[in-house]
């Protein structure tokens, strides 16, 4: 061990020398795959559901009920979600699909000027065949659908879109847009021929880790969607109002969102959304690409029938890969029956059912005025339970 890294290796010890929670869980080194580990952080997991889903597409018209894994510490988030999914099951339950999949790297290569970004741009679609084979040469679960140009002054950013099989697939598009890249227009006469000055592998266009106008358009991740009725006297009774107090309620919401310039409109999806994520071994910060998502109510003003529908356009999840082989993440999809092939765009509608269903419920308690008082009760502690709320 060299001396800077012995030195290194002290001031860790010395940092962690008085943790008891952090270090207590030990780490299987061969399993974890991240830098200078040293412990574990425990976040509660509590089991929304029972949920009865209609999945559009599957085989069979039976109705499923399922369950799903929320790690959060935040009181009354699963409680809520729990209320949703019963007043749904009372109206038939939640219908769910999985729509465009996707995942996505944007490179940009440079040049002198604008005219020759355009000039290489109108030769990209001939070169897409040697691309593909070359980004496909890199993972067997790996197909590249289309490679796009966009001319940003002196600068063309390729547009590599990918399907990544079950896995989320940011790093195996990384590691496929940078194989065809530089064994095609990079380390070949061809990047002479081009006119290419450099090359930036990351140059904004891709999005990862933001919230971007871009996610909406085109799905980075798996695009989702469900949508549910409930009924008046559902409403009534689980809930404490009536349909249309719901509809009114969210009508409003709608409208101060746009004043406000939110970046979409739902209730609170992300919360379902991060606590999914987190128990089932997501990247969690890729929750930021996900943060555009349309909540849409209909009202039937002679049944009295509310129908609502959710939908998000990307949502990077996968159920091979990244933390999803670690034991408490995989007894979670299991949870979830997304373990296996395929199952990846179940995982996405899913999560989405379950965040339609904390959307309804928020949306009640917010219409009958009780939105404060269940988050001040639920968060006490248990020897605060009969405190006067």
């Amino acid at each position: 061990m060299s001396l800077p890294v012995r030195k290194t290796s002290g001031k860790f010890q010395q940092v962690t020398k008085n943790l008891k929670e952090i270090t207590a869980h030990p780490i299987d080194s061969a399993k974890v795959r991240i830098e200078n580990p040293i412990g574990c952080v425990q976040v509660p997991v509590g089991l929304a559901g029972p949920l009865w889903v209609w999945e559009t597409g599957a085989t069979g018209e039976e109705v499923e009920e399922v369950y799903a894994p929320l790690a959060t510490t935040q009181a009354a988030l699963v409680a809520s979600c729990c209320r949703g999914c019963k007043a749904f099951n009372r109206s038939g339950g939640i219908h769910i699909v999985a729509l465009r999949d996707a995942m996505s790297k944007v490179p940009a290569f440079i040049f002198d000027s604008p005219a020759d970004a355009l000039a290489f741009a109108q030769k990209v679609p001939s070169l897409q065949g040697e691309l593909k084979r070359l980004a496909e040469s890199t993972s067997r679960r790996i197909q590249l659908l289309s490679v796009t140009p966009t001319v940003v002054g002196s600068a063309a950013h390729l547009h590599f879109n990918y399907n990544c099989g079950d896995a989320t697939g940011q790093n195996m598009a990384t590691i496929a847009t940078d194989r065809a890249c530089h064994e095609l227009l990079l380390d070949t006469p061809l990047c002479e021929d081009l006119k290419i000055r450099d090359y930036q592998f990351e140059a904004g266009m891709s999005g990862e880790k933001k919230a971007g106008w871009s996610h909406v358009q085109e799905p980075r991740g798996v695009e989702a969607m469900a949508w549910g009725m409930i009924s008046n006297e559902v409403a009534e009774e689980l809930l404490g109002c009536s349909t249309e107090a719901i509809y009114q309620t969210l009508s409003r919401a709608q409208a101060g969102s746009v004043r406000a310039g939110e970046f979409g409109y739902a209730g609170n999806a992300m919360n379902v959304v991060t606590a999914i994520f987190i128990a089932t071994g997501q990247d969690v910060a890729s929750i930021s690409e996900s943060c555009w998502t349309q909540l849409t109510p209909e009202y039937n003003y002679e049944t009295k029938v509310l129908t609502l529908s959710l939908y998000i356009p990307s949502l990077p999840v996968g159920v091979v890969g990244g933390g999803t082989h670690l034991g408490p993440q995989r007894e979670a999809l299991g949870i979830m029956k997304c373990i296996g092939p395929g199952k990846k765009r179940r995982l996405a509608a899913l999560i989405t059912a379950f965040a339609l269903a904390l959307d309804l419920s928020t949306a009640g308690a917010i219409a009958n005025d009780t939105f404060t008082q269940a988050h001040a009760g639920l968060r006490r502690k248990p020897a605060d339970a009969t405190a006067k709320l």
